[in-house]
């Protein structure tokens, strides 16, 4: 009688000595063995087997059905437990699936685990399996190192050939512009004439200006490790950043309300922090309501180590349906107010981003925007 192990053909018939070598050879190699009965409905596992996770020394081990199961990770559960019925039900040649498993020491390894059905009954169930583990950690967690690399660098590369369209798009135009009114300039027959198209000149000389600067912050926001971060108290900064709006708040009636407790602090770019309020605060002022003046709220929820902060304004509110997909996109504008550039809701995003937090939309046209700021940060403190 043979069985079929791992694509090997054993001989139970075989000296004992043949059978040590194979035993040996596979202690070597560290490959644990695992054989399951479906009769007796328990499983064996080799020393090698318990000792990839910590319990080569617990006889006990493996006497409980799930001893091994009840140790995979949450998020590995459910193909582990499907990949194991595909094969008893005959929908693979054999059983294959990798998956982590909870050490004795509580950290996780990686396992590929492998088997095949050597033993069936009269009705083809089966009735035992046997199989292998092989402990994979170090490869697995290389694997992902070299992903998180690639989809950086896919990442990069995307904005920067995003960054290359914008840039060759808006030069392009500034340049055709300062060439036609050149060739005015050229063609003009009168002083008053030529007076006129330096005042052009010099209007689309702010402009392009004013779009150098808008290219050099974002290049700031995407490609600067900005590593420094400060200890902030949110309700402090939100008061000072306030204050040098104040300007603005009275000449619109607006009323900005900091509802954050003064408690709770943060560390985090102070740069990044001011631009994101700024700009939140003033789209807010900005896109008030024609029948009202402008309120925002602010509120925070510590959750979970993550920073959750809302502004909440009473504005005309963005049509979420027809914009909902592009309302941080570089120029994007979403209103008919000739002072919107189209900027600063994606550097809020780029700069929430780059300490890898998220910002979502909620609203309503005509009765208002609210922004939610997620910041996950082990260093929030109250």
């Amino acid at each position: 009688m043979s069985e079929l192990f791992n694509g090997i053909q054993l001989n139970t018939q075989t000296p004992h000595f043949e059978n040590e070598k194979w035993q040996l050879a596979l202690e070597i190699s560290k490959v644990g063995i695992w054989d399951f009965n479906a009769i007796t409905n328990q499983v064996f596992f080799s020393q090698p087997s318990k000792a990839i996770i910590g319990f080569d020394d617990d006889a006990d081990f493996g006497k409980n059905l799930n001893d091994w199961n009840d140790r995979v990770h949450p998020e590995d559960k459910e193909n582990y437990f499907q990949d194991f019925k595909d094969h008893l039900n005959g929908l693979k040649p054999y059983y294959q699936n990798k998956h982590r498993v909870k050490h004795k020491d509580g950290t996780y390894r990686w396992i590929l685990d492998r088997g095949q059905i050597i033993e069936r009954d009269e009705s083809g169930a089966a009735v035992r399996v046997i199989g292998t583990h092989v402990d994979i950690t170090e490869y697995a967690e290389n694997e992902q190192k070299v992903q998180e690399t690639l989809d950086l660098v896919v990442k990069q590369n995307n904005k920067l050939q995003n960054f290359a369209h914008i840039v060759t798009h808006n030069l392009k135009q500034h340049a055709g512009n300062f060439e036609s009114l050149l060739s005015f300039y050229k063609d003009a027959e009168t002083e008053n004439d030529k007076e006129e198209v330096i005042d052009y000149l010099c209007t689309l000389s702010e402009t392009l200006t004013k779009t150098i600067h808008s290219l050099k912050e974002i290049v700031s926001v995407q490609y600067s490790k900005h590593t420094k971060i400060s200890k902030l108290f949110l309700s402090k900064e939100l008061d000072a950043i306030i204050q040098s709006l104040n300007f603005v708040i009275t000449k619109n009636n607006a009323i900005i309300n900091n509802n954050i407790d003064p408690k709770y602090f943060i560390y985090y770019n102070q740069s990044y922090f001011e631009s994101i309020f700024q700009n939140l605060f003033t789209n807010a002022i900005k896109y008030k309501h024609p029948d009202r003046d402008p309120v925002i709220n602010v509120n925070l929820e510590h959750i979970n180590n993550a920073l959750i902060i809302t502004i909440e304004d009473n504005g005309v509110g963005i049509d979420l349906e027809k914009y909902g997909n592009s309302i941080f996109e570089l120029y994007k504008t979403f209103h008919n107010n000739p002072e919107a550039e189209g900027v600063g809701l994606y550097l809020v995003k780029s700069q929430i981003e780059a300490f890898n937090g998220k910002i979502d939309v909620e609203s309503q046209v005509g009765k208002g925007t609210t922004f939610i700021i997620t910041i996950p940060n082990k260093k929030i403190q109250h």
